[in-house]
C-alpha cells in the first residue's frame, strides 16, 4: 500500500474542495472575473464561447447570490461584477444583498454575446472582455480552474502547453486497493476532508428539507415512506440537491468536479451511519471509500457526459454503506456490480431540480444491489454489461458513458435548445 498511500491522501484533499452554486456556472463565473481582473477595468461588451456540455449543465439551474437568474449571461454578469476569482470555486460567495441589483443591472445594460465553441473539448470556456479599445481574452479547458490560455490586448500573458493542459491521471485505483487503504488509513490522514465534506453536505441537506426547494424530492420521500435509515439516506441526499440546485447559497464539497455527486458520494453514509448508531471514525472512512470509487469511475467516463454522475456516486454511497455494515472487497464489490447493473445509462440532461430524484433513484438502486448482496443474489458476467470482475464493469460502464453515449449527449443538447419554459397548472 506504501506505493499509493500517499497518492490517494492528495487525491482526497484536490477532489474535494468547497463550491457555492452548481460548479459549471460557478466556472464561467471564474473565467469573468478573472478575465475582468485581466482587463483592469469593467467591460463594456463580452463574448464568450463555451462546449455543448458547459451549454447544458448552465441552463436551467438558477445561480445562487443573483436573485434567481440563470443561464451563461447571468453566471457572465455574476462574475464580472461581483466575483472574486481568488475564492476559486466560491467566487460569489460573500455577495451583499446590495450588489445582487447590480447583476441585473449589468445583464441589461451590457451586450454578453454566447456562441457554440468550435473545438472537441467536452469543458470549453472561452471569454473575451473589451472596454473601449482594450481587450482580455481567458480560456478555460478539462475542469473548472484549469485556465490554459490568456491574452490581453494581443499579447500573450499565459499559455499551457498540450501536455500541461492534459487532466493528470488519477492515482492507481481499484475497489481492492480502495478497500484496503480505507482500511489502512490513519484516520487523521482523511479526517480533515472528509469530514468538512461531511458537515458542508448534511448542513445543505438539512436546509433542503427544512423548505421547499426545487420539486421537493427530499421532502417529498420523507412525507411517503416509512422513514427508515435508507429511505432517510435518499431523502437527505435528494434534498442536499433540492436546494443546491434551486440557488441556495450554501457551500457543498464536491467530488469529481460537481456537487451533486459530492452531496450523494457522502450524505447517505452519513445519514445511515447516525441511524445506526456507527461511529465517527467509521463512518469518515466509508465516506472516503464512497469519493473514491466515485472518483474511480468517472476517470473512464470524464468530468462532462450524457451519463448522469449522481449514478456513479449513488453506486458508490451503496457500497460505502456495505463497508460501514461491516464488509469488505467482496461486500463492496458486488453491491456496486449489482447497482451498476440496475441504472448505468441514466442520461444527464444538465443541472437543474430533477437531478434530486435522479439523486434518490441512485441512491436507491444502490441499495437495492447491497440487499441483493445479503440475499446471496447477483448479476453475473454475460448479464448485459457485466463482467465477473467488478473493476472491468467499471470500465464497461465507462465506455459506455463516454463513447456510446456521445450521439446521445447531442441529441440532449439539441433537444434543450430548442424547448420553451413552460410549467403546467395543478
Amino acid at each position: 500500500m506504501e506505493r499509493y498511500y500517499q497518492q490517494y491522501i492528495k487525491l482526497l484533499e484536490k477532489e474535494l474542495v468547497p463550491a457555492f452554486g452548481c460548479t459549471e456556472p460557478i466556472a464561467i463565473a471564474y473565467a469573468a472575473a478573472y478575465a475582468r481582473n485581466i482587463l483592469d477595468a469593467m467591460p463594456e461588451e463580452v463574448d464568450i464561447k463555451v462546449s455543448s456540455n458547459i451549454i447544458k449543465n448552465v441552463k436551467s439551474v438558477t445561480i445562487p447570490n443573483t436573485g434567481g437568474l440563470k443561464g451563461i449571461e447571468a453566471a457572465v454578469a455574476a462574475g464580472i461584477v461581483v466575483g472574486n476569482p481568488e475564492k476559486e470555486l466560491e467566487v460569489i460567495a460573500g455577495v451583499s444583498k446590495e450588489q445582487i441589483p447590480m447583476i441585473k443591472e449589468y445583464l441589461e445594460r451590457v451586450p454578453i454575446k454566447v456562441s457554440a465553441s468550435e473545438s472537441d473539448e467536452v469543458f470549453d470556456i472561452r471569454i473575451m472582455v473589451k472596454c473601449k479599445k482594450q481587450y482580455a481574452l481567458v480560456r478555460i479547458v478539462k475542469e473548472h480552474l484549469n485556465i490554459v490560455y490568456v491574452e490581453k490586448n494581443g499579447k500573450e500573458i499565459f499559455e499551457k502547453d498540450e501536455e500541461d493542459r492534459q487532466e493528470q491521471p488519477e492515482a492507481s485505483l481499484t475497489i481492492q486497493k480502495i478497500v484496503e487503504f480505507v482500511d489502512l488509513a490513519a484516520i487523521e490522514d482523511i479526517r480533515g476532508p472528509v469530514r468538512r465534506q461531511v458537515d458542508y453536505n448534511m448542513a445543505i441537506a438539512r436546509e433542503g428539507l427544512a423548505k421547499e426547494y426545487g420539486g421537493a424530492v427530499g421532502r417529498t420521500i420523507l412525507s411517503h415512506s416509512q422513514q427508515t435509515a435508507a429511505d432517510k439516506a435518499r431523502a437527505y441526499a435528494a434534498a442536499g440537491s433540492d436546494a443546491r440546485m434551486s440557488g441556495c447559497t450554501l457551500p457543498v464539497i464536491i467530488v469529481s468536479g460537481s456537487g451533486n455527486q459530492g452531496i450523494t458520494a457522502s450524505v447517505p453514509i452519513a445519514v445511515y451511519a447516525e441511524e445506526k448508531g456507527y461511529g465517527e471514525e467509521k463512518m469518515l472512512r466509508a465516506v472516503a471509500l464512497s469519493d473514491l470509487l466515485t472518483i474511480y469511475q468517472r476517470q473512464f467516463i470524464g468530468r462532462l457526459s450524457a451519463y448522469c454522475g449522481a449514478v456513479n456516486a449513488g453506486c458508490a454511497s451503496a457500497a460505502g454503506i456495505a463497508y460501514l455494515e461491516g464488509g469488505g472487497f467482496e461486500e463492496v464489490a458486488h453491491t456496486l456490480i449489482n447497482s451498476l447493473a440496475a441504472i448505468s445509462g441514466v442520461i444527464c440532461d444538465g443541472a437543474k431540480p430533477s437531478c434530486a430524484a435522479k439523486i434518490a433513484a441512485s441512491v436507491e438502486a444502490g441499495l437495492l444491489g447491497y440487499d441483493m448482496f445479503i440475499d446471496k443474489k447477483e448479476f453475473v458476467g454475460g448479464d448485459g454489461i457485466v463482467t465477473c470482475d467488478a473493476d472491468e464493469t467499471i470500465k464497461n460502464v465507462g465506455i459506455l458513458g463516454k463513447e456510446g453515449m456521445k450521439q446521445t449527449d447531442r441529441k440532449i443538447v439539441e433537444i434543450m435548445l430548442k424547448r420553451t419554459a413552460c410549467r403546467n397548472k395543478m
